[in-house]
């Protein structure tokens, strides 16, 4: 299927309008102040399509039962459903094997996952971390911790008035071989993309473990983490079409393999002792307790239906919206439109009009 304007496509294609898949949307047929709801805050939280919806509820009402451990049907269909899915994010990701993909709760969560894990065994005192001023609040916090539990440095790669990263800064700051390298791979902001392939490779020369905050940039363009060679990559199912509280953690498996389990329990166990127990394989050593089944399943409708809609046609759709945007917006007196041109970013506007309060 395709996101068209008014452009002809071939025949082989089933042309749906941007009307046809609103109407997917169940919750864009509610009435708010007594107008149709128009939703601007995926970057939040974005909205369902029924496909998603009708998932979980199905699986609530067919196959419903705990997985990995049932030798019972309804479980073994259940587990085979939930590992179906593991595998759609793999390959939407395009990630070698489905073992490298991690369910957490969201994207916050996998990078808590690595500055525990990752993080408590490799970072010693004195050891730099390099993150850029452009982050969320998830991808600082929890390196803020992790240079006061060891004793690291933090370092930053400013932004220029238009919203870019100081590069020449962060080819300096590369210069003192950082162990870590952290940076959002497009703004929740200012919706910059950073030149996320050219940065890793850089990372990468100087001997820097990379993780991209990818929670804004998997929902809205194809994101190939083999073709950007990334180390670790995060991102949540909310933000892409898919229910809350299921997010992913990608990485490499030589570092997964070497890292110790972030939390303990059911399931990331292979065998239990009183005294001492070992580990699961990938991927269920870092999914301790019963998992969030029903969302997993819901994330895999969320990845069939993107690649139903094609990410390029996603992309292209976007930027179409957005250069429109920002030149509707510039028309208007007194407002200050912040961040890159429209070619730099995704489909993000943050602006000020003259002295009024955002709220």
């Amino acid at each position: 299927s395709m996101i068209t304007s008014d452009k002809a496509v071939g025949a082989d294609y089933t042309v749906r309008t941007a009307k046809d898949i609103r109407e997917d949307f169940p919750i864009l047929s509610r009435q708010v102040h007594g107008k149709p709801l128009v939703y601007l805050d995926s970057t939040a939280s974005s909205q369902k399509p029924r496909a998603v919806i009708d998932a979980m509820s199905e699986y609530y009402q067919t196959t419903h039962a705990n997985v990995h451990r049932g030798v019972y049907e309804i479980s073994e269909e259940a587990t085979a459903r939930m590992e179906k899915a593991r595998v759609k994010v793999a390959r939407f990701i395009n990630a070698r094997q489905g073992k490298q993909v991690i369910f957490t709760r969201n994207t916050t969560e996998s990078i808590n996952l690595v500055a525990y894990s990752w993080g408590d065994a490799n970072i010693t005192a004195g050891d730099m971390i390099v993150l850029t001023e452009m982050e969320h609040h998830s991808n600082l916090v929890p390196w803020q911790l992790l240079a006061q539990r060891k004793g690291a440095r933090l370092e930053f790669v400013p932004v220029t008035d238009d919203g870019l990263l100081r590069l020449d800064i962060y080819e300096q700051l590369l210069q003192q071989q950082p162990k870590l390298v952290a940076f959002t791979h497009m703004s929740n902001v200012l919706g910059t993309i950073n030149p996320a392939q050219q940065m890793i490779a850089q990372a990468h020369a100087a001997g820097t473990v990379v993780l991209l905050d990818a929670a804004q940039s998997v929902p809205h363009l194809a994101v190939d983490v083999q073709a950007l060679d990334v180390d670790f990559l995060c991102f949540s199912g909310h933000k892409m079409l898919g229910p809350t509280g299921i997010g992913v953690l990608y990485g490499k498996r030589n570092l997964l393999e070497a890292m110790p389990p972030f939390m303990a329990g059911g399931d990331m166990i292979r065998k239990v002792g009183l005294r001492e127990s070992s580990w699961n394989d990938l991927p269920w050593k870092f999914e301790a307790g019963t998992p969030a089944i029903a969302e997993a399943i819901g994330l895999g409708a969320a990845v069939d239906y993107l690649n139903a809609l094609g990410m390029e046609n996603v992309l292209r759709h976007e930027q179409e919206l957005t250069q429109y945007a920002m030149e509707r917006l510039q028309a208007i007196p007194g407002l200050t439109l912040y961040g890159p041109r429209a070619e730099q970013r995704g489909g993000v506007l943050s602006f000020t009009l003259g002295d009024i309060h955002p709220h």
